[in-house]
């Protein structure tokens, strides 16, 4: 008796879609393997800026092969946490903008979304000083750079920043603060996303009491905005 070719493939064709159907539990196990070992090694990192592979695999509870599975070397995990970070910390202050907001006020909600990414900011910032030769990392932080840049020449040209130094020169400087402000807090020096905002707005000119008032206002708003959406 002849058999017909789609009697012959049935066969490999079922293999085919339990091969499928069992793909998508590996790729997630997969996926949560490297967020895993991301996870890690940005604590480690932060702990210790020369941590190794090894270190890392140790931390993660997974074998050094592991690792390496994810990122073939020390750089490409570096690579991987800078993205992380860049993303991140873009989304949030992007999504931290007002339409209609005053120099002041992008300032504060541009710092206080910062600070929301903490350790991921500072990751990124320790990141982009290390490797100034590099333009891997630091081009990852341009897009944040840049919209600091932006905001801070906008309060130039209105007259409400100092314009003593360009504002590119000033954006780095505040990225310095605010790293140097996040290692305060982890040697248990109280310091607060409003703290840290505030400085930022002194440090371009603005007075302290108008600084405190402009910052406090925001971050209540913040606040108030998050309450009502959850």
């Amino acid at each position: 008796m002849q058999t017909t070719p789609g009697a012959r493939q049935a066969p490999a064709a079922a293999g085919h879609a339990e091969a499928g159907a069992a793909a998508p539990p590996r790729r997630r196990h997969a996926q949560s393997n490297r967020e895993r070992i991301l996870a890690v090694a940005r604590t480690e990192l932060i702990r210790d800026a020369d941590a190794s592979m090894d270190d890392i695999a140790r931390a993660a509870g997974v074998v050094r092969r592991t690792v390496y599975g994810h990122f073939p070397s020390r750089e490409a995990l570096v690579a991987g946490l800078a993205e992380e970070a860049r993303r991140d910390i873009l989304g949030a202050v992007e999504g931290a903008m007002r339409d209609g907001d005053s120099p002041e006020e992008a300032v504060a909600r541009f710092d206080l979304a910062a600070w929301r990414g903490g350790d991921r900011y500072r990751l990124l910032i320790s990141f982009a000083q290390r490797n100034l030769g590099d333009g891997g990392i630091p081009a990852m932080l341009a897009p944040v750079r840049d919209r600091s840049i932006e905001l801070i020449a906008a309060g130039q040209r209105t007259g409400v920043f100092a314009d003593h130094l360009p504002a590119p020169v000033l954006a780095v400087a505040l990225e310095g603060m605010c790293v140097a402000l996040l290692q305060a807090v982890n040697a248990d020096v109280r310091v607060t996303a409003v703290d840290q905002a505030v400085a930022s707005l002194v440090a371009l000119g603005v007075p302290a009491a108008r600084a405190t008032e402009v910052v406090t206002r925001v971050a209540a708003a913040d606040e108030a905005e998050a309450a009502d959406g959850a």
